[in-house]
C-alpha cells in the first residue's frame, strides 16, 4: 500500500511537471517561431512557396541562431538589437527556404512541347 501511494506522488509531482515543461517547450518554441516567420516572410519581397511549418521552422532557427549572435556580442543586453538579428536570420532562413523550393517546383515542372 505504501508503495503504491509513493508511485502515485512520483508520477503527481515528478512525471507530470516535466511532461508540462516539456509541452510547454514546444508550444512556446512554435509560437516563436511562427512569429519570427512571419516577421521574415513580411521582409523578404515577393510571394514565397513555403508552407507554415517552414515558416515555424525558419523562425525557430533564426530564434536560436540570432539570440546566441546576440547573447555573445551584448551578454543579455539589448535585447532589441538581437531581436533585430534574430528577425534578419529569419528572413534569410525564409529566402533561402523559398529559393531551394521554387528550384525544385521547376524541376518537377512538365515540360511543353510545341508543334509547328
Amino acid at each position: 500500500m505504501v508503495l503504491a501511494v509513493f508511485a502515485v506522488l512520483i508520477v503527481l509531482f515528478v512525471v507530470l511537471p516535466l511532461v508540462g515543461v516539456a509541452l510547454w517547450f514546444v508550444i512556446s518554441t512554435a509560437v516563436v517561431g511562427l512569429v519570427l516567420g512571419a516577421l521574415g516572410r513580411l521582409i523578404v519581397p515577393g510571394e514565397q512557396p513555403i508552407g507554415v511549418i517552414a515558416t515555424i521552422i525558419c523562425g525557430w532557427a533564426g530564434s536560436l541562431i540570432g539570440g546566441v549572435i546576440g547573447r555573445i556580442i551584448w551578454n543579455h543586453s539589448h535585447h532589441w538589437a538581437t531581436f533585430l538579428i534574430e528577425v534578419g536570420i529569419s528572413a534569410g532562413a525564409v529566402l533561402a527556404w523559398s529559393r531551394h523550393d521554387r528550384k525544385m517546383i521547376q524541376a518537377n515542372a512538365p515540360h511543353r512541347v510545341i508543334d509547328i
